[in-house]
Formats: structure tokens, C-alpha cells, sequence
């Protein structure tokens, strides 16, 4: 095969890729599911922000700064990010649909890849419009422009990098069962024991040592560090990592029961 001719597969493949990607994205924009996710993300941030009166009231806080919703938005995400994701390929299963997916002329990593990164995709435009808050908070501030932009901005991103690892859960638990229910409470009950249940046995624990190993295994901690205003490489190779585990453990269990 000379060169032209794998340029020219790769061409191919990098549309039909494109193609199934807006394809995913378009399952979640073109029905209610999309709306429903994004919408309830932002009521509830909102409600528990500007409306309730709690400790994470902004206006009740006083403090000029988001970390309230950088606290409140990835509990939410572990319950809405699985009921996205638990029928990228359980319904495909479940409809016998998934072997005609294989059939296509792209690699299982790929079709992988792109119910994969709508997922993120959906995520990312839940989490634009609340840039409404930092806005406000912003001009709300004493004096104006107070909030520390740095860690604003870096929590921004950290929140994108929680909503892929839950994505990430979400797309393999999916391809675990047929049963849509069950997906979602695998994803729920695996996303929360990886953001949230190993911290608390980091705490809990009774050997020496193990607290460390435990706290550095779940995602809060390196989510709180890089709430801190400064992004380190240990957490971003910690989440890519993360990612790969799960993406590449999506394919494996895919793969075993195309035999």
C-alpha cells in the first residue's frame, strides 16, 4: 500500500468518524435528552447559588468568589452524566443495532471515541452558559472585579476534566449491560465511589499509609488542586490517564462479546 492510499483511508476514516460524532451529538440536541440534562444543570446550580437559603447562597456568602459552584456542580454531574451516557450502547445492544455499527469502516476505538466525546461535548455546553455567574459574582464584588480570575479559570477547566472521567465511567458501564437502568446505577454508584467514596475511605482508613494512596486514586483530590489556581501535570496526566483506563476498558468488554 503506497503512501497515497493511506492518506487516503485516513481521509475516510476522519469522516465517517466526523460524521458519527454529529451523529451522537445530534441524539442528544435533536430530543429532549440534551435539554433536559442541560437544563436541570443549570436550575439546580442555580437554586442552590441565588435561591435557597444555604451555605452555598453566594449572595448570602459574602465572599466574591464560585467555589460554591465548583463544590456543587460535579455532585450533580454524578447523577446527570450517567443518565446520558447509560444508552450509548445498551440501547445499541439492546436493539441489536451494534453489529451494524461494527460493520462500518472505522475502528471500535473510534465509534468508542465519538459517543465518547459527544458525551463531553453536551457537558461542555451545560457548563458555558453558567460564565453568567462568574459575570456576576464579577460586578457584584467589593470592590468590582475582585474574584481571583486565576482560580476561577482553572476550576472551569477542572470541572470540564470531572464531567470527561464521568463520561468516561458512564460510556463503559453502558457497554457492560443491555438495561439501560442498570447502566445508570452502575454509573452512579461508580462515579460517585471514584469522585467522593475514596476520599471518604482516605479518611476511614486504618493502615498506615493508605490514605495517601487512596486520596490520590480518587478524582477530588486532583480536582481540588487545580482549584487552587495553578494546573500541575500530575493531575492532568492523572485524569488523561483516567480517561485512557476507561476507554480503552470500553473496548475490551466490546470487543469480547463480538465473539
Amino acid at each position: 500500500m503506497n503512501f497515497a492510499t493511506k492518506q487516503t483511508l485516513i481521509a475516510s476514516a476522519d469522516i465517517k468518524m466526523k460524521a458519527l460524532y454529529l451523529k451522537e451529538l445530534r441524539s442528544f440536541l435533536g430530543s429532549i435528552i440534551g435539554y433536559i440534562f442541560i437544563l436541570n444543570f443549570l436550575v439546580l446550580n442555580s437554586l442552590f447559588l441565588w435561591v435557597f437559603s444555604y451555605e452555598t447562597n453566594i449572595l448570602e456568602g459574602g465572599t466574591a468568589d464560585l467555589r460554591a459552584f465548583f463544590g456543587i456542580s460535579p455532585v450533580i454531574f454524578l447523577f446527570l452524566i450517567p443518565a446520558i451516557t447509560m444508552r450509548s450502547f445498551s440501547e445499541e445492544r439492546r436493539t441489536g443495532t451494534i453489529e451494524l455499527l461494527f460493520t462500518k469502516p472505522i475502528s471500535d476505538l473510534s465509534i468508542i471515541l465519538t459517543k465518547y466525546f459527544a458525551g463531553v461535548t453536551l457537558v461542555f455546553i451545560s457548563i458555558l452558559p453558567t460564565l453568567i455567574y462568574y459575570y456576576t459574582v464579577h460586578a457584584l464584588g467589593e470592590p468590582v472585579g475582585i474574584i481571583d480570575d486565576g482560580a476561577t479559570i482553572t476550576s472551569y477547566f477542572g470541572l470540564l476534566l470531572v464531567g470527561a472521567c464521568l463520561v468516561a465511567v458512564g460510556i463503559f458501564t453502558s457497554s457492560i449491560t443491555e438495561n439501560q437502568i442498570v447502566a445508570f446505577v452502575l454509573a452512579t454508584f461508580l462515579s460517585w465511589f471514584l469522585f467522593m467514596g475514596l476520599d471518604l475511605l482516605a479518611v476511614f482508613s486504618q493502615f498506615g499509609g493508605l490514605d495517601l494512596v487512596f486520596r490520590n486514586l480518587g478524582i477530588m483530590e486532583h480536582y481540588e488542586s487545580i482549584q487552587r489556581g495553578v494546573i500541575d501535570t500530575r493531575d492532568l496526566f492523572y485524569f488523561i490517564s483516567f480517561i485512557a483506563v476507561f476507554i480503552l476498558s470500553t473496548k475490551i468488554v466490546l470487543q469480547s462479546r463480538k465473539w
